[in-house]
């Protein structure tokens, strides 16, 4: 080979390598691309005993890009509120903070789910469909087990 064709094949060896670098989907790249990395766990509601229900889950952020979620939707109920509870009262919010390599908790006596003109009363064991919303994050879709009224998991 002379040496120009040495150095073509060089060049496109590297232009090769450099594309497939950019298309790698190694965790650090995802992480780098700007966008949160949500996950859901924890999630229950207790069985309601009146025409409204709330929700309880824990949303992890492992990503260093902060997130908010804003919105909660779900066949169970057409108005379906996030709600902080403040100096033991409960208001409801346009949006909860996920911190970057953080975590939101939605849990009794602090921020929850709240399910309002419930549609039908779910039962112990059931699960009940719903779909969160972020800023940034593409929409997370989870089932809440359907727990006994007094279920609280900080109990047990």
């Amino acid at each position: 080979m002379n040496r120009r064709t040495t150095t073509l094949i060089a060049a496109v060896a590297l232009t090769g390598s450099l594309a497939l670098t950019g298309c790698s989907s190694d965790s650090s790249s995802d992480k780098a691309d700007g966008k949160p990395e949500l996950k859901v766990s924890g999630a229950f509601m207790p069985q309601p005993v009146m025409d409204m229900a709330g929700g309880f889950l824990t949303i992890r952020n492992d990503s260093g890009t902060a997130d908010k979620l804003t919105s909660v939707t779900s066949p169970i109920s057409d108005d379906v509120q996030i709600h902080e509870t403040k100096n033991q009262k409960m208001q409801q919010v346009t949006s909860f903070d996920i911190p970057a390599n953080g975590e939101l908790k939605l849990e009794r006596g602090g921020s929850h789910i709240m399910f309002m003109g419930l549609k039908t009363k779910p039962k112990q064991g059931e699960k009940v469909s719903i779909e969160l919303h972020f800023e940034k994050a593409a929409p997370i879709k989870v089932d809440l087990p359907v727990e006994a009224a007094t279920h609280n998991p900080k109990q047990h």
